[in-house]
């Protein structure tokens, strides 16, 4: 306990910064998943529009929708690289 109070002013901004790039690598996982998520979304509505499963009207609505949300997501990102 006294060596890990002495040894602080050595390690403390070590695992600060440990703890920040974690943080960071977490932060970018979820972005890197979302991304990835709403591909997989827009790939099985196409295969379930091919297959008949839901009509073209709903399937236009519904992969116009997430065509958006893959582009919000990728001009994030790029604004976050950005900054």
């Amino acid at each position: 306990m006294v060596l890990r109070f002495l040894l602080l002013p050595i390690t403390g901004p070590l695992m600060g910064v440990t703890w920040l790039g974690e943080k960071i690598l977490e932060h970018a996982s979820t972005e890197i998943d979302d991304k990835d998520n709403l591909s997989k979304q827009l790939l099985a509505l196409q295969l379930a529009f091919d297959m008949g499963e839901i009509p073209e009207e709903e399937f236009e609505i519904q992969e116009e929708a997430l065509l958006l949300a893959i582009l919000e997501a990728e001009e994030q990102e790029r604004d976050q690289t950005s900054e």
